[in-house]
């Protein structure tokens, strides 16, 4: 239990780092695309997105010491520092250019974590498919709003 203990800790402080980046009036004048979801759409889901990542790396922490799921260990956090890194580069510096170049290093990260944890813990595996989804469907989102608002 204090493995997934200390892994929603993990998550959830740098889903607060994150949120330190709110879309603001900037975000607000951006154009976007008509299927653009509504901003309350977000909060909810990246608590679930959360919730379901620190549970599939307290699972994978469960399981025996060793190479494979230290890597997926590793992995599992350069995918979350990469995550909170977009919030500063797209809200926090207003470039989602970089941004999206960003979110594709993350997407690849997500996919190596993803089958990473396939080995160690494939339960743990297919709960995070939502989460590489819902990048997936943002990555795309932020390509769309950096070339709609292309100076």
């Amino acid at each position: 239990m204090a493995k997934y203990l200390l892994w929603f800790a993990v998550v959830f402080a740098m889903a607060g780092l994150s949120s330190r980046y709110m879309p603001g009036t900037w975000y607000a004048a951006l154009r976007k695309p008509p299927w653009n979801p509504p901003n309350w759409i977000f909060g909810p889901v990246w608590s679930v997105l959360y919730i379901a990542m620190a549970s599939a790396a307290g699972m994978v922490h469960n399981r025996p010491d060793g190479p494979t799921r230290n890597l997926a260990l590793g992995l599992f956090v350069l995918q979350l520092v990469l995550n909170c890194l977009w919030s500063y580069l797209f809200f926090g510096l207003q470039r989602p250019g970089a941004a999206f170049a960003e979110v594709c290093v993350m997407w690849c990260a997500i996919g190596a974590c993803i089958a990473v944890f396939a080995r160690v813990a494939p339960a743990a595996a297919w709960i995070m498919v939502p989460y590489l989804c819902w990048v997936s469907f943002a990555s795309v989102l932020n390509g769309v709003v950096w070339r709609l608002n292309a100076v």
